[in-house]
């Protein structure tokens, strides 16, 4: 945005801050499968957290260490067909925490699918771990915005009217 409060497009590359608020993370004390806790997240909040820099990761450590569990399920999955991991909201992974030994991409592809969660205590780094596990979790949440008060926009490109 310009100074005179008018919007302008930039070029793609620049880097410009942008805002995040610690207040968006919450820790959810049920002990919860990587996937009932996805639901969870989904259902009442916007999703599990995805860590992708060291801000994020400084907040999530703060969360995490009032968790009952060792660990604490994050938004992240590994696809074995694929052989990498991802985060659920569709982020990239270009900030990573990984245990020694874990997140190598030599996964166990059992049956039961590998997802990511974070020590709770210690190092407080990301770790592997079954899907069937039952943990705490951290919930993304906007506090500002529920989820069932969203605004809906659309934009008309040809006609410059905003609905």
């Amino acid at each position: 945005m310009a100074e005179q409060g008018r919007w302008h497009d930039m070029n793609g590359n620049s880097q410009l801050p942008f805002i995040c608020h610690e207040n968006q993370l919450i820790l959810i004390k049920q002990n919860l499968t990587w996937r009932e806790a996805l639901r969870y997240c989904k259902d009442n909040h916007v999703d599990l957290v995805s860590v992708h820099s060291e801000e994020i990761q400084l907040w999530v450590k703060e969360v995490a260490q009032n968790a009952s569990t060792e660990h604490v399920w994050l938004g992240l999955r590994h696809t074995c067909t694929l052989s990498f991991w991802f985060w659920m909201s569709g982020v990239s992974i270009c900030y990573e925490n990984w245990a020694p030994g874990n997140g190598t991409g030599g996964e166990d592809c059992s049956p039961v699918e590998r997802t990511g969660a974070v020590q709770a205590r210690g190092g407080q780094q990301w770790v592997s771990l079954p899907e069937d596990h039952k943990l705490n979790f951290i919930c993304l949440t906007y506090e500002e915005t529920p989820k069932n008060h969203l605004l809906e926009l659309s934009v008309s490109l040809l006609t410059g009217t905003i609905q």
